[in-house]
């Protein structure tokens, strides 16, 4: 792939209010997906991976449960899934994931977004197969041949290892997520994933730069201030 994967989440949960929504948004998710796969995470593998990656966004214990205790009551509210593809400002590609109770109101949100920051929202597609839909792992490492040779010994499907300022990433298909993390954490008992993730990799990137830099900023900002986002991913390259 000749990329690092980078972590497009660390503008989120700087502030108070900021985390205040981050908590909103995964106690969401976690309540839609233990009412949708039941709320046992040893039965439910996507439930196990959201409160993995809830617990190393330094999520609360009790958002966790409350979630979880939601869906076990049953009744609740009916969340839908919605997904947004364009182009955002100078021309990269943008994917908004969304979970809504409301769909025209989302709908209306996240296309004001798109509008009012020089960014065009497209139909369904429009972006989409210029990402893929990927398992990634990110850990502090040097040898990119040692990780492949674990991997497939373990029979895993990877796409790629790379080696890039001592972070090792790891990038498959997002079915090989709990494989890929087994085979690397029996190989490896004490290594620690900066990332691990199931996420969509832009195939290729776009460089923005100049004034379309302020632009895109306020247009991310725009779009996670929305709260029925759940996750935006873009294939931006921001210029210094």
């Amino acid at each position: 792939m000749g990329r690092a994967y980078q972590n497009r989440k660390e503008s989120m949960a700087k502030t108070a209010t900021q985390k205040t929504r981050l908590y909103s948004r995964y106690g969401k998710e976690i309540y839609v997906c233990a009412k949708n796969g039941g709320v046992d995470p040893d039965g439910n593998l996507s439930l196990r991976r959201l409160i993995d990656r809830a617990k190393k966004d330094q999520v609360p214990a009790h958002v966790i449960e409350r979630g979880i205790e939601k869906a076990r009551g049953g009744g609740g509210e009916d969340y839908d899934t919605a997904r947004y593809e364009g182009f955002g400002p100078g021309n990269c590609m943008v994917i908004v994931d969304c979970l809504t109770d409301n769909g025209k109101r989302t709908f209306t949100e996240v296309r004001q977004a798109f509008v009012k920051n020089d960014a065009k929202l497209g139909g369904p597609g429009t972006v989409a197969h210029m990402f893929d839909h990927q398992a990634v792992f990110v850990f502090a490492g040097e040898n990119d041949e040692e990780i492949l040779e674990i991997l497939m010994a373990a029979d895993v499907d990877v796409s790629d290892v790379e080696v890039e300022d001592g972070m090792v990433s790891v990038y498959a298909p997002h079915t090989e997520f709990y494989k890929a993390k087994t085979a690397l954490q029996d190989a490896m008992p004490e290594v620690n994933f900066e990332v691990e993730e199931i996420t969509f990799v832009p195939q290729t990137q776009t460089d923005v730069g100049g004034e379309d830099v302020a632009v895109f900023d306020k247009f991310i900002a725009a779009l996670e201030d929305c709260d029925d986002v759940q996750n935006v991913y873009h294939n931006a390259n921001i210029l210094e």
